[in-house]
Order: C-alpha cells, then structure tokens, then sequence
C-alpha cells in the first residue's frame, strides 16, 4: 500500500501539458506523478528530463531505451518501474515476443549482440554499488558510439530518479503494467512486491 496517496491529475491544472507527455509514453499518467505533484515543479523538472532523454531525435530506439530502463530497475530492485518500463517498451515499438523473452536475453536470438552488451551496462550502472568497469566499458565501445552511450546512460539515469522515488513510496501499481507484470515477469520472479495491494 503506497505511502502517500496520489492526487486527482486535476488538482495541478498547471500540470495538463506536463501529463499529457507521459500519457504519451505510457497511456495513462502514473500514479508517481501524481503523488509528485504536491511539488508540481518537480513534475514539470522531470517532464523536461523525460523529454531530452527519451528523444525521437537521438540515435537510440525509443523502445530499446525502455529496456535499459526495465535492466536498471530490475538493478535497483524497483518492481514498479520494471512493470512500467516494459509497457512502455511495448508502446515504442518493441515487440511482444521481445518483451516476453526480456529475462532470456543473453541466449535470445531476438536480442542482438549490441543490445546485450548494453542491457548489461545498464545492469551493472543501476546497481548499488555500480558495477560498470573498464572491461564493460570497452564492450559497450564495440558497438556503441560515445553519443549513444550518453543516450544510454541518460536512459537508465532517469530511471534510477524513479527507482528511488517509488520504491519510497511504496506507489501503487496501475492495473496495465500489473498486468504485464504478472503475465511476463512473474516467471522471472517479479511479484509486484510493495507496489500491489
């Protein structure tokens, strides 16, 4: 049960355009936001974030970015941000036998050589303490440019802002990503832990 109950997106009028994005990005505003709305301009900091990071103008898949961002919760142990990551992903144009195989990644054909030196990276930079070392580093050159690597890191970055923020929270989980939760994580060991009621 979460810790602070989110308020009706109507409260903050001042915030309609802030949600819309994440309506965008999810197809419904999350219930972080609405608790982080007692702050709007911390909504609105964050809105500008999430816009610069997840870009339709950076080199790296929109979709794919959701992935490094389901990798670094999975890190953070964030189950909130797993679930909510993967509906996303699947929004963005990631494909639902992708999604599905997310915890076999490293055998998957589905998965590329490229994307499973990434998901790693994004393992190992959401993990306390971080794991990224110099041997990760070079892998990660081999297939990534150094601008993509910022955009990489920048995706799990914004996530490691919401790993921290719900997992405090204890928010509650939306019944879309719970959902997918339940029908794809659950086999990895997800349970929604303090995010379901």
């Amino acid at each position: 049960m979460a810790h602070m109950s989110p308020l009706p997106a109507t409260t903050s009028p001042q915030l309609a355009d802030d949600f819309a994005i994440f309506e965008r990005i999810l197809g419904f505003v999350p219930n972080s936001l609405l608790t982080m709305q007692r702050r709007p301009e911390i909504v609105k900091g964050f809105g500008v974030l999430t816009k610069a990071v997840m870009s339709p103008d950076g080199e790296v898949d929109l979709g794919f970015k959701r992935l490094l961002a389901h990798f670094a919760s999975r890190a953070a142990g964030c189950q909130y941000c797993e679930a909510h990551s993967l509906i996303a992903a699947k929004i963005h144009g990631i494909s639902d036998d992708k999604v599905a195989a997310v915890w076999e990644y490293q055998q998957s054909p589905l998965y590329s050589d490229a994307e499973r030196v990434a998901l790693d990276y994004a393992l190992a930079a959401g993990s306390v303490p971080n794991a990224v070392d110099e041997p990760l580093m070079e892998r990660m050159r081999a297939h990534w440019t150094e601008d993509q690597i910022v955009e990489i890191l920048g995706a799990i970055c914004l996530y490691g802002f919401l790993n921290r923020w719900n997992d405090s929270m204890a928010t509650d989980l939306e019944e879309a990503p719970k959902a997918l939760g339940e029908d794809v994580l659950a086999s990895g060991g997800w349970t929604g832990g303090k995010h379901v009621k």
